[in-house]
């Protein structure tokens, strides 16, 4: 009763704080539309890339333009949506620094709402948006023998994926708190793990792929659900259930990163004087 008191007061406070945000971004409507058209066209540029070696070669790891478009499309909307609700997660190493990290922990709301809302950003859509219209397309155009499972993975590898992107946040934060700051380690894992889901397992090592998979699962944002879905060999020889072990895994992550987030807290012994 009380974990789920203190999530709802969570979830309250998240609220209060990116909403006088968001008020605080459409105060100047002209450059908020701006900055998201601008935040659209930065974020184009990745699959800009992808298209540019496509019209070199006809496949890249034995994949085509439209699956490679798929895993894209998964990577980067589930990604846009844990950047937008989680994103200010790396900038608490320099919260700690200047001591600011110290006021978050005497307000009566907890931590992880104030640091996860701090600074919402609203032009963050741009980046959803960018990778929901290229999965668009990818679904359209991709050869697949749609079934029901299949329908209905795609937005469990959504929902799913941003869940284990928010868990990396999460325990990304929690790691600056021990190293005091290592906020370009954190970013390695959240921006890098996008950029690395967004191309098709097999263009990388076994040992990499084997690490995306068992040690930080990325690979069940959309490596392991999309074979399935483009009945493709699983990576590194999984099961045929391991494509809708997503959720499973998301939750996992979330309480894993959790639990490193409570571990943080309590080893916290403030900038110091």
């Amino acid at each position: 009763m009380a974990e789920r008191s203190t999530l709802v007061e969570g979830l309250r406070a998240y609220r209060l704080i990116a909403g006088m945000w968001v008020r605080s971004g459409m105060t100047y409507r002209t450059s908020f539309v701006f900055t998201v058209f601008g935040n659209l066209l930065m974020t184009g540029l990745d699959f800009v890339s992808i298209l540019l070696m496509f019209s070199h070669v006809d496949s890249l790891g034995g994949w085509s333009l439209p699956e490679i478009a798929l895993l894209y499309g998964l990577s980067a909307t589930a990604f846009g949506v844990a950047d937008m609700l989680l994103g200010s997660m790396n900038v608490l190493g320099s919260r700690m620094r200047d001591g600011s990290f110290d006021v978050l922990l005497v307000r009566p709301a907890p931590v992880l709402a104030q640091v996860g809302a701090d600074r919402f950003a609203v032009r963050r859509l741009g980046r959803v948006t960018q990778g929901a219209l290229v999965l668009g397309w990818a679904l359209v155009s991709v050869d697949v023998d749609w079934s029901v499972p299949k329908v209905l993975l795609v937005p469990v590898m959504l929902v799913s994926g941003a869940a284990i992107f928010s868990a990396v946040f999460v325990a990304g934060a929690a790691f600056q708190i021990f190293a005091q700051d290592a906020a370009e380690v954190q970013n390695a894992f959240t921006y890098g793990g996008t950029t690395l889901l967004q191309y098709p397992p097999t263009v990388f090592g076994k040992d990499l792929v084997r690490g995306a998979t068992f040690m930080l699962p990325l690979a069940f944002v959309n490596w392991v659900p999309a074979a399935y879905v483009l009945d493709r060999p699983y990576p590194v020889g999984l099961p045929g259930w391991a494509a809708f072990a997503s959720p499973l895994v998301a939750v996992g992550c979330c309480l894993l990163a959790g639990l490193a987030w409570r571990t943080g807290l309590r080893s916290y012994r403030s900038t110091g004087s």
